[in-house]
């Protein structure tokens, strides 16, 4: 049951056989006031079943909406382990399609887990039951969108959850192609080892040089009927796990790793997503998938390596292999696949996470058009991000860190970490219109919060597909503009 701010109750209370008097003064007796996720179990003498669970919706935003259903859904799932089996969670008097669409969202990504184990996975809920005030088109689109939208965040999630032993460049490029496989217009395209030789791709080629799973290139187009609109490119970072290489990391730095290829899951998934609903985009996901290992071919610190394009960079630091194999594949989808937009998607730096936590991505941006699409489309999603500051003012004094005597840049500039690293890969953009969103620290959580559970997040997934959703071609050239305030989620 609903509690809305200040304890409201829903109207449909009147009709369920209870006495609105009795549960509004037990409520108050609890003391919940209806705070968004506010939750109270009610005995209820004489009825079936017998407690009445009451969670606050607050001012029933967006934002308390998540925190209602995920604390609704969780209590169920909670349940159902002593025989529960249906959730019917009835939304606030006044939801609209967007907030079915968030609903429906978080009903899905709330309850999901990922497993495996030897024993049976606890029971789950078989049916959740959404109760909205109005059902007509636009709420049904809504509906539609939200579970699109929460199955892509799902997919995400689970490639980045399935363990490094399983999960290496191959496993992960087929597990792409035999998703996207069932979508008429996606073309899956992977490339080996041979082909990357053959395109220039020495980054890629030296970061997974160390190891026996040989490095792919992924190559997913989203193609709609008319393809004379602009083309977008998302380049998701795909380090299946990442030992650190030479510069080896430590046990407890290594022990998430297989997280580090949550920028190319989730290029991935917006895909699927964009195909599922039919966008009238033309979209293209490239993922460099590589494993970065310690062994006789591995790659070295002062390794001078040459890029697609012919860029080079000195190796100073084997863990800075993020951006190493992203550079390769920005200048693949800006010299080779014509992109018009260009959109890169990574676990890169710690910095960023010690910059703006756990919970909100970085976002550097050339184009001002560009990023406030994305941050609006984050707003939308739920998924916060800051625009951190790309400027010529403001990076000139950084620039001759990236200085190499024997090379363009090298790979290890130094601090501010995440912001050497973005002025790193900006020249492989070239005057496209360019974003890179760092999601070191919302890519993996610690613990529930609203839609997002324990463990990888699929963060970025969510607001791509709505940027996409409403995409208008940003203006041609490139404006550095001053960092701006993100849209509140």
């Amino acid at each position: 049951m609903p509690v809305g701010a200040r304890g409201a109750l829903p109207d449909w209370l009147a009709g369920a056989d209870l006495d609105p008097g009795w549960v509004a003064g037990a409520l108050a007796d609890t003391g919940n006031g209806g705070a968004p996720g506010g939750i109270t179990n009610l005995p209820v003498p004489g009825r079936r079943p017998r407690s009445l669970v009451a969670v606050g919706v607050g001012d029933a935003t967006p934002a308390h909406l998540r925190s209602y259903v995920a604390v609704a859904v969780r209590r169920a799932q909670t349940l159902a382990e002593h025989g529960a089996t249906r959730l019917v969670l009835p939304l606030p008097a006044g939801a609209g399609p967007e907030l079915v669409r968030v609903a429906a969202e978080t009903v899905l990504l709330a309850g999901h887990r990922f497993r495996q184990t030897s024993t049976p996975h606890p029971p789950r809920l078989a049916r959740v039951t959404l109760v909205v005030p109005t059902a007509g088109p636009a709420e049904v689109d809504a509906l539609h969108r939200g579970l699109v939208t929460a199955a892509a965040v799902t997919w995400a999630r689970e490639l980045v959850a399935t363990p490094p032993d399983t999960a290496d460049p191959d496993w992960l490029a087929e597990a792409a192609r035999e998703r996207l496989a069932g979508h008429e217009r996606v073309t899956t395209t992977v490339l080996g080892p041979r082909q990357l030789r053959a395109g220039g791709f020495g980054g890629l080629l030296a970061v997974g040089g160390g190891s026996d799973s040989p490095p792919r290139l992924v190559v997913a187009e989203h193609a709609p009927p008319d393809t004379a609109g602009r083309h977008v490119v998302l380049v998701g970072k795909g380090i299946t796990f990442d030992t650190g290489g030479i510069s080896v990391k430590t046990t407890a730095g290594m022990r998430h790793m297989h997280t580090d290829m949550a920028g190319g899951a989730a290029v991935l998934a917006v895909v699927d997503a964009v195909a599922r609903l039919g966008l009238p985009v033309r979209v293209t996901a490239v993922v460099p998938l590589a494993e970065n290992a310690v062994s006789g071919s591995a790659y070295r610190p002062g390794d001078v390596l040459t890029h697609v394009g012919g860029r080079t960079t000195e190796v100073r630091n084997t863990d800075a292999e993020g951006r190493l194999v992203l550079a390769d594949a920005l200048a693949h989808a800006r010299l080779v696949l014509g992109a018009d937009v260009l959109v890169d998607v990574a676990t890169l730096t710690g910095a960023a996470r010690t910059a703006l936590g756990a919970r909100t991505g970085a976002l550097y941006a050339t184009d001002d058009e560009l990023a406030d699409g994305l941050l609006g489309a984050g707003g939308a999603a739920g998924e916060p991000w800051w625009r951190m500051p790309l400027g010529e003012e403001h990076v000139a004094h950084l620039r001759p860190q990236l200085d190499s005597p024997v090379a363009d840049a090298n790979n290890a500039p130094g601090n501010p970490g995440a912001t050497t690293a973005a002025l790193f890969l900006q020249p492989f953009s070239g005057d496209l219109p360019w974003a890179h969103l760092d999601i070191a620290g919302p890519a993996r959580a610690a613990a529930d919060h609203g839609g997002t559970v324990k463990g990888p997040t699929g963060f970025a997934v969510a607001t791509l597909l709505r940027w996409l959703e409403g995409f208008r071609p940003p203006a041609a050239g490139r404006v550095e503009g001053e960092p701006r305030r993100p849209a509140r989620p």
